[in-house]
């Protein structure tokens, strides 16, 4: 009897660090699953030599799973098998039912619930814990990995199943847009802007320049039949800095003359002494379909501020600016030159007053709204040409995902003044 009591001590303990083996490999699963790899690179930078192995670890993390939960399966049905013995011992074929109640309890308390709610609270610090064990123990477990990888294979290739994990830069900007979402709060105004910014960081390579450059119609531009003083004047009247320069045609772009060019001559009484053309950089033409990412990049390696966009017939669309993209990002930058043009203005009744040349994106992104966003146009004036078909007259309305969009400015084929009632209906006028 008393041996038998020895050999079921031996048992108690062996269950014992079984279970401890078993809480570790769950806290090592959760730790590395839930650490934040840029604060792992973090403490690289900042000198912590076990960062380098928690990296590697994730970096490999479809090899140590299998690990895990090889050996967590292991130790757990061991553990199980001891205690079941005991039970049996202790009270007869009953004892199965009892051992299998009992190990359930302490499996699920201390072998998953406590280590990995622990490791789920503290996963930089278990996952820096751990790392240089695992890096040693991963080799001795390394043919187990070979063996088991291949077994996984093989049946979901039996079972025709597509297990290839997500690559790619598509699969990382959506882990960086949920990142995004749950930091977003929605009471916190600093948090939401925070968060504004960087999902429109995000969505500047689905951008077209197109869709934020100056139109052709508002671009001011110089032009070099006429005198050097009538020039002059069109600069001074202006609020911009950069203007292109045309030759007989507007089609004809020349160059760009920046005013602080023009400044240092102009003290010079006689202006027809001054060549415009001379002054002025040579234009640079990028098509209209360039994305945003792509020219924001381009505008740095080549220190310019300022492109000229054509369309697939090589005709003149209009300009983009640093500006521009940067607006994007940060929202309006507005200055002291930038009254002439009136942006959205909110009304009496609730409605707003907003710009037919407003783009759909600034739109939905300044009052929160669900404007559709096509190919065919960019600015809410485009969205109610492509819905009419036509030219809509003064006065007309439109509804426009559950939106009355109303008419109330026309200057020739241009709409330039929209009313649009946030306020969702179910009818138009």
């Amino acid at each position: 009897m008393i041996q038998i009591w020895g050999v079921w001590l031996l048992y108690v303990v062996a269950i014992v660090l079984l279970v401890m083996v078993s809480a570790f490999l769950s806290g090592s699963e959760t730790a590395l699953t839930a650490a934040s790899r840029p604060r792992i690179l973090q403490r690289l930078q900042d000198g912590d030599e076990r960062a380098e192995a928690t990296l590697f670890l994730m970096d490999h993390y479809d090899v140590l799973i299998s690990v895990l939960l090889f050996g967590n399966n292991v130790v757990n049905i061991l553990a199980s098998a001891l205690a079941t013995s005991i039970f049996i011992g202790l009270y007869g074929d009953i004892g199965v039912a009892v051992a299998t109640a009992v190990m359930t309890v302490v499996i699920l308390l201390f072998a998953e619930v406590a280590p990995k709610t622990y490791a789920s609270a503290h996963p930089e610090y278990c996952a820096l814990g751990i790392s240089r064990l695992w890096m040693r123990l991963l080799p001795l477990f390394f043919p187990v990995t070979i063996l088991v990888n291949r077994l996984v294979s093989s049946l979901f290739l039996v079972l025709r199943i597509d297990a290839l994990p997500a690559q790619g830069s598509a699969h990382h900007i959506e882990e960086l847009r949920g990142a995004i979402m749950q930091h977003d709060n929605s009471e916190d105004t600093d948090s939401a802007q925070e968060s504004d910014m960087m999902r429109s960081i995000l969505d500047l390579d689905d951008i077209d320049v197109s869709e934020v450059m100056t139109h052709r119609s508002e671009v001011a531009m110089l032009d070099l039949d006429r005198s050097v003083a009538d020039n002059l004047d069109t600069m001074m009247e202006c609020p911009f800095s950069r203007l292109p320069l045309y030759r007989d045609d507007a089609e004809d772009i020349v160059g760009v003359l920046h005013a602080k060019k023009l400044l240092p001559l102009l003290k010079n009484a006689d202006f027809e002494c001054i060549n415009l053309v001379q002054l002025a950089n040579l234009p640079w033409f990028i098509p209209e379909n360039t994305s945003l990412l792509e020219q924001l990049q381009a505008f740095r390696r080549r220190r310019e501020h300022f492109a000229i966009v054509v369309d697939e017939y090589g005709g003149f669309s209009g300009v983009v600016t640093l500006e521009d993209i940067l607006e994007v990002i940060v929202g309006d930058i507005d200055d002291e030159s930038d009254t002439l043009q009136p942006g959205i203005q909110l009304n009496v009744d609730g409605s707003y007053s907003v710009p037919g040349t407003t783009t759909i994106r600034n739109l939905n992104r300044e009052l929160e709204l669900n404007l559709p966003d096509g190919e065919n146009y960019s600015t809410l004036a485009g969205l109610l040409l492509h819905r009419a078909k036509s030219i809509p007259e003064e006065g007309q309305s439109f509804l426009v995902a559950g939106l009355r969009i109303d008419v109330v400015e026309r200057v020739d084929n241009q709409l330039t003044r929209l009313i649009v009632h946030a306020e969702e209906t179910d009818h138009a006028a």
